[in-house]
Formats: structure tokens, sequence, C-alpha cells
């Protein structure tokens, strides 16, 4: 009996995990693909290194810092000194008497050399005091890297996500496009059965049968296809949003078209700043003024002021080190940079000028692009106006032909041909609702409601 239970649990637990069900919402997709792109991973990463960089053009503000130590063997002393022997007057304290001076006292003579092995540390601390504007205007530079990084980063993410949201409503409407065959192929059944029973009785002839058979055969070659198509979809799904394959995932949103357009619609010009590629645009007009004003501060004078101390050790026995400090202040001109100099400047013109035709270029490009997802939207919109039209005349054409068959005046071809356009348009009222989704999304996210 235990072992009874026992064998029915264990069925019921593995029916129960065969049929589970994977069921995800359009935001908590969103939020994986967020979590687990890769690319996003990077985008991160290159903002993160772009604050690094930051914090390193900030330290050129503080005192550098710097201890070197040199130690040598000459082959020959640096400084060697002879001193010959001889006789050296006695002096007397008068300085005239010297020249004619009676008394001598002899020297012997000396030999000197020094420096022919050695060490020698010296430390340094300079505080540069003007730079030409290269150290305030490096910083600059630095922080719009920060926010030139975050804003890519605004960016990567927008992508994914249009991304992510376009293949999901992909997915939503083959899940819709499943439903109409399953209907489709109900339909297909009940008449299938209506003709065999017609044809048993002697009613018909086997044309009519066969005629059912056909459209059955191409009701499960579209199935498979779509089947197909649906796996695919969903592998590539998967993909975006960085999980595994799942075979049994479910999207659980419906495509709500309940909102006219008019109900989005913003002003081109009052979104247009607002844009993460405009504000881009302004900062490449930011860096290249800066990158002009950091070539004129290489043409200039540095100065710095500085502490310096140093330590020589002789390396011989007896004899002492020698250690002493200094202050100083340098000036530093770069004379013979100015004549290739002026020439860098004048190409830095040229690149701002360059960024600001860009700047004015693009920002009518982006109000072009706005301007077209609003016209997209609208043709979507209109377009299932005209498919829900064309459905409501296609379910009435059925059931009026059903009527008729049923009554022996509309034939089974007429009959067939009928249902076969129900299910064409409820597929072409499904596409365009999935399109308007999608221009929707795409219109949402260049006027920067997304």
């Amino acid at each position: 009996m235990k072992k009874n239970i026992l064998i029915a649990s264990l069925f019921f637990l593995s029916f129960f995990s065969a049929n589970a069900q994977t069921y995800l919402t359009l935001e908590e997709s969103k939020a994986l693909a967020l979590k687990n792109n890769k690319a996003l991973q990077n985008s991160t990463l290159e903002t993160e290194a772009a604050k690094q960089v930051k914090k390193n053009a900030y330290t050129n503000y503080f005192p550098k810092v710097s201890a070197n130590i040199l130690g040598f063997r000459a082959i020959d002393p640096l400084i060697e000194f002879n001193l010959p022997q001889g006789n050296l007057p006695i002096y007397d304290g008068n300085p005239a008497n010297l020249p004619t001076a009676t008394q001598f006292a002899y020297f012997p003579g000396i030999e000197l050399s020094m420096f022919q092995r050695s060490a020698i540390g010296v430390l340094n601390i300079s505080q540069p005091l003007y730079a030409g504007g290269q150290i305030r205007n490096g910083n600059r530079l630095a922080s719009i890297g920060v926010d030139v990084k975050e804003m890519q980063q605004h960016l990567s993410e927008n992508e994914v996500l249009i991304k992510t949201e376009e293949q999901y409503w992909q997915l939503i409407s083959l899940q819709e496009k499943e439903k109409t065959l399953e209907k489709y192929e109900l339909l297909l059944k009940g008449i299938r059965k209506q003709v065999d029973d017609a044809f048993k009785a002697g009613l018909i002839i086997k044309n009519d049968v066969l005629k059912v058979q056909i459209k059955q055969s191409e009701l499960e070659a579209n199935k498979n296809k779509l089947i197909n198509g649906k796996k695919l979809a969903t592998m590539q799904f998967c993909q975006t949003i960085g999980i595994p394959y799942d075979s049994t995932l479910v999207l659980q949103e419906k495509i709500d078209v309940s909102h006219h357009p008019n109900h989005y619609y913003v002003d081109n010009q009052n979104v247009l700043a607002q844009r993460v590629e405009y504000q881009l645009l302004e900062k490449s007009l930011e860096v290249a003024d800066l990158q002009k004003k950091m070539k004129t501060g290489e043409n200039l004078p540095t100065i710095a002021v500085g502490l310096a101390g140093y330590q020589i050790n002789m390396l011989e026995n007896g004899v002492d080190n020698i250690t002493n400090g200094l202050a100083y202040v340098s000036v530093s001109i770069p004379i013979s940079n100015w004549w290739g100099g002026s020439y860098t400047i004048k190409e830095q013109n040229i690149n701002k000028r360059i960024a600001e035709n860009n700047f004015e270029d693009t920002k009518g490009l982006l109000n072009l692009q706005m301007e077209k997802a609003w016209i997209d939207v609208n043709e979507t919109w209109k377009q299932i106006e005209i498919m829900k039209e064309t459905a409501m005349q296609a379910e009435e054409n059925l059931k009026v032909s059903q009527t008729g068959y049923d009554s022996g005046v509309v034939s089974l071809s007429d009959l067939l041909e009928a249902q076969a356009l129900v299910t064409e348009t409820a597929d072409k009222l499904t596409d365009a609702q999935t399109q308007y989704k999608l221009a929707l999304t795409f219109y949402l996210q260049v006027t920067g409601q997304k």
C-alpha cells in the first residue's frame, strides 16, 4: 500500500514538474536584461574607469614628491688635484715682503682625488603654481569624461530595454497567433466531422473530404513553422535578458492598444534638450573648447616652487657624508614650441568648428527621428482600426457562410475560405497591434518618456 502511494506521489510530482511553466512580465524581463546584459556590465566598468581618471587628474593640484638614488664607480676619479712640492716663502705679516722673502719652508706636495665611487640620494618636492591652465582644464576634461560615460551608459540601457521590449512583444504576437491557430484547428475538426458523417451517409463525394484534409495539412505545416519560429524567438529573448533557454517560458502581458496616440504626444522642441544624445552633443562642444585651451596651455610658461635635499656618501672610510638642502623657484618657457604650437592651436579651432557643425546637423537629425517616430505611431494605429473592421467583417462572413453551408446553399470551399479568412485577418490584426506597440515604444524612447 505504501509502495503504491509512493509511486502515485512520484507520478503526480513528475507530471506537475513536466507541466510547470515560467511566467515573465515585461518589467521583470527588463530588470533581468539590465542585470545580466554583458554590454551594460562593460558600460558600468567604463564609467568606473572614467571616475578613476578624474581622481587621478585631481592629484595634479598637489605637490609632486620624488626620491632618486644614484650609485656609481668611475674608471678614474671625477675630481683630481695635484700640487707639486717646493719651497714656500714664510709670511711675516707684511705682504710687501713676500717677493723678497729670505726664509722658506719646504712643502712636500699633495695629490687629491675624489668621486671615483659614490652614492647620492636626492629628495625633491615640487608644487606647480602655474601651468598655463592645463591642470584646471585637465580636471574639467576628466569630469566631462565621467559625465559622457554615464550618458553613454544610459544610452546603452535604453538600447537594451528597447531591444528587450521589441522581442517581448514579438513573442506575445507569436503566442496570440498560436491561439488563433488553435481556434482554426477546432473549426476544421468540426467541419471534418461534418463532412466525414456526410460522406458516410452518401450525401457528399470524396472530393469534399479531401478538401478539408488539405486544409488540415496546410494548418499543420503552418503550425510547425510557427512553433519553430517561436522557439528561435524565445532563444533570442532568453539571450537578451541573460537567462538559460526555457521552452516553458510564457509571457504574461496583453497587447494593450486602448490609448489613442494623442495620449502620448509631446512637442519635439520641448523634449529635444532632454535627450541624452543632445546632451552628448553639448558635451562634445565643451570638450573641443577645453582641448583648445589645453593646447594653448602647452605653449605658456610654467612656474613651480620646490624643496630639494641631497646626501652624498663617498663610500670611503673616514670620509664624512655631505648633506645639504635648498629651496628653488623654476620658470619654464617653451620658446621653441611657439612656432609649431600656433599651428596646433589653429587645428583645435578647426576641430571646434567641426564639432559645432556636427551639433547643428545632428540636432536636425534628432528632430527628424522624433517626427518619423510619431508618423509611424499614427500609421500603425490606423492600420489597427482598418484590421479591426476587416476582422469583424471576416467573422460575420464566417457566420453567414456556416449558416449557408448548414442550409446547403454555400459550398464547402466557400466555408473553408471563410474560415481561412478569419484566421488570416486575426493574424494581421495581431501584427498591426504588435507593430503599434513597437512604434509606440520607440517613440516614447526617442522623446525621453522612457
